[in-house]
């Protein structure tokens, strides 16, 4: 009895100095606030939460946004057995004692386990692969929590049986609703006094967490715990919210989804000429930790792919800014990238030369091999002559603007297609011209060695 009443003692006094967002988190599904989309009334895994009658899961979201508060609501719903891994901290040697327990209390009890593993990503193949059989057949319901993309961090045969379900950053709104629900909780600890705060200083707590609960209840914790109480109640103002939150959490993974979707909107909005948009997508990537060098490449891809030869001159200035990157460094290097950025964005565009390679290629390697006509073949060797290398061939500076009607082996304007845009509307006015010339001595010409027509 005694040991009982201190084991009570003891965990009593744990969940007291826990930190507040443990202890102030939601224990019902209308206290989750957010994720509407799966978790409105009506929608399939709120059914299936409330009538117990969960399947393997995989939770995929942000930090902060209620993966494992969800996995605990669910654990207080469930008749099952609930058990609890951290996949950080636990290895296979855990996970058999665990499936082991689940297999007999399957057949000894006819209870289901509900096994939760917080930071699925972090098992490695062999480790995920150890779960299949069981969740395969039953003896355990997988519910698995993510920061990173499933579809890359999770083996395919585990994602197979599973349904994935991806949580969204909280709104603002929902996490300044999440902090004045924490100011009225029984369990938000000091009791003793009256917590007041500025609508100022709660807009900066929820605006900085970035959709982050935990990161926003962190941050008032520290404004109570370190603001001196006066007349029985203790004042937190906007000065105090931004000491404890002194600059905004970027959810930022440079190998994950965060990373290949801000360079792809960069790279979207430089096409889509939007300098303001390339501008805000650069500064994210780079407040982030993004490498110079990574974004000046994208810059120079960018140069080719959509301005291409509507604009030469961005490939050279994307090309500089590469370059000048290598050697300045940031913070200096965001200047260089900003200006090599506007300019692609803001140059006239065409992907004419990237379709045409791209086509190019795509016949070379799946029809038929151009042979080099006789007349554009090697003659800079003993014997040329006499093999009929080179005969017939015309210089193309003897002719007329520099240029001969002269057939090199693929039809003219089976690949490349310039447009009516900047730079490239001169090429096509001067490629134009040449078909004209070049139809109009058709008739005492071979015809081209290669058509798509």
């Amino acid at each position: 009895m005694a040991q009982d009443m201190f084991e009570h003692a003891a965990a009593d006094r744990l969940r007291k100095e826990a930190p507040l967002a443990r202890r102030v988190a939601p224990r019902t599904l209308d206290e989750l606030v957010g994720q509407d989309h799966i978790l409105a009334k009506g929608k399939i895994l709120r059914r299936a939460i409330e009538a117990d009658r969960i399947t393997s899961l995989i939770l995929y979201g942000p930090p902060g946004c209620g993966k494992t508060a969800l996995a605990r609501i669910i654990a207080m719903r469930t008749k099952s057995e609930f058990a609890n891994l951290n996949a950080v901290t636990s290895g296979v040697k855990e996970l058999r004692e665990l499936i082991r327990a689940a297999k007999e209390r399957r057949i000894h009890e006819n209870r289901r386990t509900i096994v939760f593993i917080d930071e699925i990503h972090r098992f490695n193949r062999a480790q995920q692969d150890a779960l299949l059989p069981d969740v395969e057949n039953g003896n355990i319901i997988l519910i698995g929590a993510t920061t990173e993309n499933p579809f890359f961090s999770v083996v395919a045969p585990l994602l197979s049986r599973s349904q994935v379900f991806e949580l969204k950053p909280l709104e603002e709104d929902d996490v300044a609703a999440l902090l004045e629900r924490a100011l009225a909780h029984p369990e938000r600890g000091m009791s003793e006094f009256e917590i007041n705060v500025d609508g100022g200083a709660l807009r900066h707590f929820a605006r900085y967490a970035e959709g982050d609960a935990r990161r926003a209840l962190n941050g008032l914790e520290i404004a109570m715990l370190t603001t001196p109480p006066a007349d029985g109640s203790i004042h937190i103002t906007i000065e105090t919210a931004q000491e404890s939150i002194q600059r905004k959490l970027i959810h930022y993974d440079g190998t994950g989804d965060q990373h290949y979707d801000a360079a792809s909107a960069f790279i979207k909005s430089m096409r889509g000429t939007d300098p303001d948009s390339a501008l805000y997508w650069m500064a994210l990537m780079l407040e982030a930790g993004e490498e110079p060098r990574f974004i000046a490449r994208r810059i120079c891809i960018a140069a080719s792919e959509d301005v291409g030869n509507a604009d030469p001159q961005a490939l050279v200035v994307a090309t500089a800014a590469w370059q000048a990157c290598e050697f300045i460094g940031l913070p200096e290097a965001r200047i260089i990238l900003a200006q090599a950025a506007t300019y692609v964005a803001c140059a006239p565009k065409s992907n004419a030369a990237y379709a045409g390679i791209d086509a190019a290629l795509a016949d070379v390697r799946e029809g038929k091999t151009v042979a080099v006509p006789k007349h554009l073949q090697d003659a800079h060797y003993p014997g040329a002559k006499r093999l009929g290398r080179g005969t017939g061939y015309q210089y193309a500076h003897d002719g007329e603007d520099g240029f001969v009607v002269q057939h090199y082996g693929v039809a003219r304007g089976t690949y490349y297609h310039p447009v009516d845009r900047g730079h490239e509307s001169e090429f096509k006015a001067r490629l134009d011209e040449f078909a004209r010339r070049e139809q109009d001595d058709d008739k005492d010409e071979p015809p081209p060695a290669y058509s798509r027509q």
